[in-house]
């Protein structure tokens, strides 16, 4: 089939992606042009594919899927659908401004619908910019709500007892495979079974910021910034720890941090 629709998807969970692709497959008129595994990939795939639509998930490491959105000028912006587990705030904010997303499992019609609708939207004229607009307004809309209630404190289980540790007193929180170190003011560690992706989604993003894909800091706590070669940085925090930031964050932060 001729004119078909130009599809990159983003997920960082293998999985997903195959499952994904397995049913965009099915579809004649679908063709994956590009894959990413995080956010940071996908920013970089979507400018050099320059696709029709972009199926992003919500969250990921390095930069999630609001995130992503944030990084494309309006002229590289394709048409997006998110793809999320349930998210109260997400779903509030893209109905309202006529978003599309798709809650996992992903089902086969529901998907259908979505391609549906993108052709629709690619025919209609300055479609674009109409779209990067709507956008851009479902993403303020979501940082609203979704900042309305950020985690207040994080059990962990140790030595039979259950600590309920501030978050305010958190300096940084570093992933390890499956577990995450949290690391508090006064230096002490705690350690979780917990994804960091999870975790950064419950933590207030006024405060919280992303140095690399394992690590995660407090703003507060940082007490130096130290620019490395290569257009990175070595953040030294105030109970000491030194962590450096990945090159993709480090655009994030410099926007984030350091500009007046």
């Amino acid at each position: 089939m001729t004119n078909k629709l130009r599809i990159v998807i983003a997920d960082d969970e293998r999985p997903a992606r195959s499952f994904l692709k397995a049913i965009l497959q099915d579809f004649e008129d679908a063709a994956i042009v590009g894959e990413a595994e995080n956010g940071a990939q996908a920013v970089e795939i979507i400018k050099e594919t320059k696709p029709d639509l972009a199926l992003l998930d919500l969250q990921m490491p390095e930069a999630n899927g609001i995130d992503v959105v944030k990084l494309l000028r309006k002229s590289q912006m394709p048409l997006v659908a998110f793809v999320t587990a349930y998210d109260e705030y997400a779903v509030r904010a893209f109905e309202v401004n006529a978003i599309d997303y798709l809650l996992k499992p992903i089902e086969k019609s529901r998907l259908r619908e979505t391609l549906n609708r993108a052709r629709e939207r690619l025919e209609q004229t300055d479609f674009q910019a109409n779209e990067a607009t709507k956008l851009k307004a479902a993403v303020a809309a979501y940082e609203e709500n979704a900042d309305a209630a950020p985690l207040e404190r994080i059990p962990v289980r140790q030595r039979g007892e259950i600590l309920l540790i501030p978050v305010s007193e958190i300096a940084s929180i570093t992933a390890d495979g499956e577990l995450l170190h949290i690391t508090n003011l006064e230096n002490k560690k705690y350690t979780i079974n917990f994804r960091l992706k999870d975790i950064e989604a419950r933590l207030d993003a006024k405060k919280f910021v992303r140095l690399s894909r394992g690590a995660i800091v407090n703003a507060e706590t940082i007490a130096r910034i130290a620019p490395l070669p290569g257009g990175t940085y070595l953040i030294s925090l105030k109970n000491g720890q030194e962590i450096s930031s990945s090159r993709f964050q480090s655009r994030m932060l410099r926007d984030k941090l350091l500009k007046i």
